[in-house]
């Protein structure tokens, strides 16, 4: 187990074989899945997922997605994304977050996001992070605008395979650019 980041409260580190479980759990919370869709089956977490994250470690430097575990106890908190979108460009991100119901409105969303925001400027040599939600999802908005994205776009409804409660009001994508990024950490040096 590789740890790529710690916070005040939060260590972020390579997901393995044995989150199966973790996964499992994170996924059967339906308050959890209600603006994503149905959970994956326990064997597809195993047999595909895990491997696909296990594989993107060995090809990407801190970038994919990262268990979420409690600082202080290891407990499993939940995992976070930063990885390149489907164009595959480095130098723009997706920032995405999944945690257990009983860790909302403890600000781990917030300071987990911002911290891989900061590492990926920092460090990584990204230049934009984006991030998107169903229009309905305030909570997930809420923690976008914390971390200093602002709304860039609405999209049209949402038409997968799947009824999701919401997704007829389209979805949002926030993002935050290096410059603006730079010129909020100035300004919070001011203060």
């Amino acid at each position: 187990m590789k740890i790529i980041l710690e916070t005040q409260r939060l260590t972020l580190r390579e997901f393995t074989e044995d989150d199966v479980d973790n996964l499992f759990e994170l996924n059967s919370d339906p308050e959890v899945m209600r603006y994503l869709g149905k959970p994956v089956p326990r064997e597809k977490l195993r047999d595909e997922v895990i491997p696909f994250h296990l594989a993107v470690y060995q090809r990407l430097d801190r970038l994919g997605t990262w268990a979420a575990q409690d600082r202080a106890t290891g407990e499993f908190l939940g995992w976070f994304h930063f990885r390149p979108g489907l164009d595959a460009d480095l130098t723009n991100i997706d920032l995405g977050y999944r945690l257990r119901r009983s860790e909302w409105n403890k600000g781990y969303a917030t300071e987990g996001s911002r911290a891989l925001i900061a590492m990926g400027f920092t460090d990584l040599g990204v230049e934009r992070v984006f991030a998107h939600t169903l229009t309905v999802n305030t909570g997930s908005r809420r923690v976008m605008e914390k971390c200093g994205l602002t709304l860039v776009r609405t999209t049209a409804p949402y038409e997968g395979p799947e009824v999701i409660e919401g997704a007829e009001h389209g979805e949002v994508e926030y993002a935050l650019t290096k410059p603006e990024w730079a010129a909020r950490a100035v300004g919070d040096d001011s203060n």
